[in-house]
């Protein structure tokens, strides 16, 4: 009797032992069946996100090669293609901040020159003109800005043009800045780092011009 009981509970034990190793085998199988599901989703959003990047930076190449300074385009704006993507808006959008930043920069550099003690009187003149064209170029990106940031259907097409207008003067006064050093006597140190920035100015807001050109 003593020896059946015993049988009984070694089975007992053996089948709980087999209930207890199917059901960690179930949880080791549940464990990697979520492991291989999360890898493939995690390979599936690498992939998707690589195809965007790839298609983002084909926009902007693509919409680069109309502009006047094709190679400038692309490297000042390259770094905001996520936010840019495929918009020709958001395009152009960026674009004018960027040559905003550019002028904001120039003026910042242009007043520091300007507290030089050891300029003449010339070319003291000649810089605070050149200070009074740069803050005018600043003024007139933002109403370029406001504009694109407010465009309307029913008056769009007027809008786009105002904005045409407005970034063609700011590249004005921008050009203007420097139009003082021709035939004056200006240190060939002052005129060239003003010149330099200047036209780094210039050429990005005349770029951003091109890619409103396309607006319309």
């Amino acid at each position: 009797m003593q020896s059946r009981d015993l049988s009984e509970i070694e089975r007992k034990l053996i089948m709980a032992a087999s209930s207890t190793s199917l059901s960690v085998s179930a949880l080791i199988l549940t464990f990697l069946l979520c492991i291989s599901s999360n890898v493939q989703k995690s390979s599936a959003a690498i992939t998707a996100t690589k195809n965007s990047t790839k298609t983002y930076t084909n926009f902007l190449k693509t919409a680069c090669n109309s502009t006047t300074y094709p190679q400038l385009c692309f490297k000042s704006l390259s770094s905001y293609t996520s936010t840019i993507k495929t918009s020709e808006l958001k395009l152009c959008s960026t674009s004018l901040t960027v040559a905003l930043k550019a002028s904001s920069n120039t003026s910042k550099l242009v007043k520091r020159l300007a507290k030089n003690r050891g300029l003449s009187k010339i070319e003291a003149a000649i810089i605070r003109d050149c200070i009074e064209e740069i803050g005018n170029s600043i003024d007139e990106i933002k109403q370029s800005l406001k504009i694109l940031g407010n465009l309307t259907d029913p008056d769009r097409e007027y809008q786009i043009d105002n904005m045409k207008t407005w970034v063609s003067a700011a590249i004005t006064d921008q050009n203007t800045c420097t139009d003082g050093f021709d035939g004056n006597k200006i240190s060939y140190a002052v005129k060239r780092t003003i010149r330099k920035s200047i036209v780094n100015v210039a050429r990005l807001t005349s770029n951003a011009l091109a890619l409103i050109n396309k607006l319309s």
